[in-house]
């Protein structure tokens, strides 16, 4: 099985030879020579080829951009608090009890508590 460095290798011998002008059935059977059983699909070689054909070679990712991911809802002000309240009012509560009583996850009290109250 082909790990993801092993693909972006693949994609990147697929963008320079598409880049050169050969067809996807000749860099297909190009990389069969070389990669043998752990060469990509034809398949997988012709939509990489579609990809990178009409795009600036030069321009194109390979890796996944960045992205903003979803947003810490459980870090506002008002869950800190509640969670400094009920951790003031009995210090042994525990994390799951404060998880359910705020209504947040574990890990978010768990960060919470370590991290933003540094308890």
């Amino acid at each position: 099985m082909a790990t993801s460095n092993d693909l972006i290798k693949h994609c990147s011998v697929i963008k320079f030879l598409a880049a050169e002008g050969f067809s996807a059935a000749n860099i297909h059977a190009r990389m069969k020579t070389v990669y043998g059983e752990m060469c990509i699909s034809d398949c997988a070689v012709r939509k990489w080829v579609r990809i990178f054909k009409g795009e600036d070679p030069r321009e194109t990712i390979l890796r996944d951009r960045k992205r903003s991911g979803r947003p810490l809802s459980a870090l506002d002000m008002a869950h800190r608090e509640k969670v400094e309240c009920m951790i003031r009012a009995n210090r042994r509560v525990k994390q799951k009890e404060i998880a359910d009583e705020v209504g947040i996850l574990k890990e978010r009290v768990h960060h919470i508590v370590t991290a933003v109250l540094d308890y």
